[in-house]
């Protein structure tokens, strides 16, 4: 089934212009959510609003935006004043400038989003897409809408455009806030710990070998309780005893992986054989 467009917009960028389609790249499962219920009857609870001053119960047409400018201190703002404070959607994706693609730290994505051809824009579209992946460059720039102005990077993929949508430069923390502690390097504990790796690493990337089982399994016990079932809980595994000297932990990490390894291979070559 063809994805279907979530929006328009127009890629701009020296004098050319290219309509595109935005669509999601992806179709997020709904995490499992419980309701607030009565328990004596099972009805479902209504959230109220309650000034914590006069204690009476607020309803929307007695509701009014604010802004907290000091502790305490709001200053108040009307539909029509929140309206006209917000970023005028333009509709159009303004390149700035082209850069390196690998220089672009990862840590600034928020969200992505895929760019197809709109009419008319099919070959501006597959030339832009082609220039991107033979220059391994991406292209910067912003794009207004739902009221905000947005810093987005545009990069090839598989004949198609990605659009990112990053984080300003003033809404990142810098890594010189986490606190590291102290702790050395050994070389010999670097060597176990190289070797860890390479042990499970592979040269693909690879996310459909993985699955959600804590939602599987919730749904799972959900659709139990449904039918009447009483849901009990399982019970925890023993991890073993906490191992302390970092030295024994790589060294029994190993041994785990390269037994887990033959065991692998043991399998494999019994649906082989069979």
């Amino acid at each position: 089934m063809p994805a279907r467009s979530i929006g328009t917009a127009t890629i701009s960028f020296g004098l050319v212009s290219v309509p595109v389609n935005i669509y999601s790249t992806a179709e997020s499962k709904a995490s499992v959510s419980f309701n607030m219920l009565h328990k004596s009857c099972g009805t479902r609870l209504k959230q109220q609003y309650t000034c914590p001053k006069d204690g009476e119960i607020v309803g929307r047409e007695d509701m009014a935006k604010g802004y907290e400018f000091a502790k305490d201190r709001y200053v108040m703002f009307s539909p029509d004043e929140i309206k006209a404070l917000e970023e005028k959607a333009t509709g159009t994706i303004d390149i700035a400038e082209f850069v390196p693609l690998a220089k672009v730290d990862r840590e600034y994505l928020e969200r992505v989003y895929y760019l197809g051809p709109d009419k008319g824009g099919d070959r501006a579209y597959r030339l832009l897409a082609e220039a991107l992946k033979e220059t391994g460059r991406a292209a910067l720039g912003q794009y207004a809408a739902r009221g905000q102005q947005h810093l987005v990077l545009l990069r090839p993929r598989d004949g198609v455009l990605v659009m990112e949508q990053l984080h300003y430069a003033d809404e990142m923390r810098p890594t010189s806030e986490v606190p590291l502690g102290e702790g050395e390097v050994k070389p010999n504990e670097l060597t176990l710990a190289r070797q860890l790796i390479e042990q499970t690493a592979t040269d693909t990337f690879d996310p459909a070998k993985y699955r959600d089982v804590v939602r599987e399994r919730v749904l799972d016990a959900i659709q139990k309780k449904v039918d009447g079932q009483e849901i009990t809980a399982e019970q925890s595994t023993d991890g073993g005893g906490r191992i302390i000297d970092l030295m024994e932990a790589l060294k029994a990490s190993l041994a785990r992986t390269a037994t887990a390894a033959g065991d692998g291979a043991a399998a494999s070559d019994e649906r082989k054989a069979s």
